[in-house]
């Protein structure tokens, strides 16, 4: 009997010991903090990539749409340098620009001419359609540029890829359609590929 009241006498006095809480709390707190901030971190940065990268694709879109020269092979590696400097990431990033005019006899868009920098193919007259539902509606032989984009995010955190927030095969991709401003033509001598 002695011995059952001297254990819980024992057991009683551990239970109201509050030396090393702080301690326990913190190892049990800290990777949970850590986790939160890496996460909230990897998080924002995506979504600071993506903002750059729909950006970056506007001013280019904007740029070809101001111009009266003809657009070169250098024009475009230089459009494809200035993304590459407004991103500001280590991500391949690819460009495609297309210039296409819509008839309304054949009820069908025509591609003026097409180039690209890592995307490994182009628009033409036989492939433009599967585009067609992405198109704005336009008017009889009016013009449209296409710009798009795509870029790999990679995550600055890599212990968050375990858990399963973000995957490494995030791409941003973006779809950016302006129309010519001064005229309703941009001449252009591209290759297939300028970059």
């Amino acid at each position: 009997m002695r011995l059952f009241s001297r254990i819980r006498r024992r057991l009683g006095s551990f239970s109201r010991n509050e030396r090393g809480m702080m301690t326990v709390d913190a190892v049990i707190i800290f990777p949970m903090l850590v986790w939160t901030i890496t996460g909230a971190f990897t998080f924002f940065d995506g979504f600071r990539q993506s903002a750059s990268n729909l950006k970056a694709a506007y001013t280019v879109g904007d740029l070809i749409s101001r111009e009266t020269q003809q657009i070169t092979d250098t024009y475009i590696e230089s459009l494809h340098e200035l993304m590459q400097r407004m991103v500001s990431n280590n991500s391949e990033l690819k460009l495609r620009v297309t210039l296409v005019v819509f008839d309304e006899d054949d009820d069908r868009h025509y591609v003026r001419w097409s180039t690209q920098c890592g995307y490994g193919a182009i628009w033409t007259n036989a492939n433009i359609g599967n585009m067609r539902d992405n198109l704005p509606p336009m008017p009889n032989q009016d013009t449209l540029i296409i710009v798009e984009t795509s870029n790999d995010y990679e995550p600055v955190f890599e212990t968050i890829l375990s858990d399963g927030w973000v995957s490494r095969d995030k791409v941003f991709t973006n779809f950016v359609f302006t129309r010519p401003r001064f005229t309703n033509e941009i001449a252009a001598d591209v290759s297939v590929t300028s970059c």
